[in-house]
């Protein structure tokens, strides 16, 4: 399981509603909104 950096939820990794490549890393989200929200500031949620 894949931890959403947006809302922390647990997100499988085989079904995920939304993934985003950042620096040549998938990222996985529960909702589109969550990665809407990566993308606007990527390092914000990686700290």
């Amino acid at each position: 399981m894949a931890i959403d950096p947006i809302c922390k939820m647990e997100v499988n990794e085989s079904s995920p509603a939304a993934t985003a490549e950042y620096k040549g890393k998938t990222y996985y989200f529960c909702a589109p909104g969550c990665k809407t929200t990566f993308l606007q500031d990527p390092e914000k949620y990686l700290e």
